[in-house]
């Protein structure tokens, strides 16, 4: 009974900074957190620092809107990420560590005979995968989620819906702490409120980093898993990746009693919308169109994703809005992730992800490590090698989010 009230560290207090890493890991979000902790969990590689400028989870990590699939539109992507939620559905035992993943289902509507068309051809290629999804009416709409308005002469009526049952809703900061526990158990160093300023190179090669306080880190290998500022850690090694970067809003009301149990996803009216479990409805849209590192919100996104909502559940304008936010999107060309080795030796990065990222946090951890680990690129990530944009082997998910999340 005692144990109960026994005070425990989640992962051990600051390490001092040794001169030297076998891997050092930018970014102390989901990627790099579970990078380390494959590392050691398949490969026995524990001499590890993770290097984060804020607190861990403070970036796209913390700020993403929780929601798990993989009914994308390729099948190199939908593959990829059928192999993440797999990794997120033995998670919880695994880390012994609740992550609240909830496997609710999740539903995109097609509100015209063009987007159903388009709806049957991603069922299509999922079903191809083994990936569970298919596109289903507006009665069977209504059975799975009964509390939204499926008034024929709306301004956008629901004909129909792309139903991947997989897919459901998790919480992202359980998830940040069970894989920074599972890391530090493994023997991985996480440092917070360390800034890198730049990468140090020699002949080619990565061979460390610089703090912001001058302090020089040797590494045998440099893994940048930073999102948003993707392109600027990579302009440090000298590397220009072809990312530009945008926020992303999102918002939450006050919590209501449970109206909503599976994930509602709208093209159309670039809106998506799930309830937490503690009650809240939990809203999103499109990032927006303007490059920016600033992470402020608009009054605009405010009043286009409430008016949205509100012709899907009109019983929420009561509802009061808790609070709004934003994060840094890092979009490729193709809208698909940049992973892997770049032309400068012992330097590989997990960037691109753009809306996507935190629903591939555990294979991204455990392809990247099983790279650092063996030099060689695992198959299931070469199709988002860097050099496909060299050679015009383009992987194209534009689209298959309907809107960002």
């Amino acid at each position: 009974m005692l144990d109960i009230f026994r005070k425990r560290r989640m992962w051990r207090k600051t390490q001092e900074l040794k001169d030297h890493y076998d891997v050092v890991i930018i970014g102390g979000g989901s990627h790099g957190l579970a990078t380390a902790y494959y590392l050691a969990r398949d490969h026995g590689v524990t001499d590890v620092c993770i290097l984060e400028k804020s607190y861990i989870g403070s970036g796209a990590a913390g700020r993403n809107t929780t929601i798990l699939r993989s009914n994308y539109k390729t099948p190199e992507g939908a593959r990829f990420y059928d192999a993440s939620v797999k990794l997120y559905e033995g998670l919880s035992a695994e880390l012994n560590f609740n992550l609240l993943f909830s496997q609710e289902g999740h539903l995109t509507l097609a509100h015209t005979d063009r987007a159903m068309f388009v709806m049957t051809e991603r069922a299509e290629v999922n079903r191809l995968q083994g990936i569970d999804s298919k596109v289903i009416g507006p009665d069977e709409v209504a059975r799975l989620a009964p509390a939204m308005s499926l008034e024929p002469d709306a301004v956008h009526p629901v004909m129909g819906a792309l139903y991947h049952p997989p897919g459901g809703i998790i919480r992202h900061d359980a998830v940040v702490w069970g894989l920074a526990r599972g890391a530090d158990r493994g023997g991985a160093e996480i440092h917070p409120y360390r800034e890198v300023a730049g990468i140090e190179r020699d002949n080619g090669r990565a061979t460390g980093v610089t703090l912001a306080d001058g302090r020089r880190i040797g590494a045998g290998h440099v893994v940048s898993a930073t999102a948003g500022w993707s392109s600027t850690i990579a302009g440090m090694a000298g590397l220009e990746l072809p990312i530009t970067t945008h926020i992303l809003q999102a918002m939450v009301t006050e919590p209501l009693k449970p109206l909503l149990d599976i994930v509602i996803v709208s093209s159309q009216m670039h809106v998506y919308i799930s309830q937490t479990d503690r009650g809240e409805f939990l809203i999103g849209a499109e990032i927006e169109p303007w490059t920016t590192y600033r992470q402020q919100g608009t009054l605009n996104f405010i009043q286009e994703a409430s008016r949205h909502t509100l012709e899907l559940f009109p019983q929420l304008e009561r509802a009061r809005i808790l609070r709004s936010w934003a994060g840094l999107c890092d979009i490729s060309p193709d809208y698909s992730p940049i992973l892997g080795e770049t032309e400068v030796d012992g330097f590989s990065v997990s960037a691109g992800w753009g809306t996507y990222g935190f629903k591939a946090a555990p294979i991204v951890g455990r392809t990247m490590a099983e790279l650092v680990a063996t030099g060689k690129t695992p198959e299931l990530i070469q199709p988002f090698a860097l050099e496909r944009f060299y050679r015009d082997r383009l992987v194209s998910e534009l689209g298959a989010a309907a809107v960002s999340h």
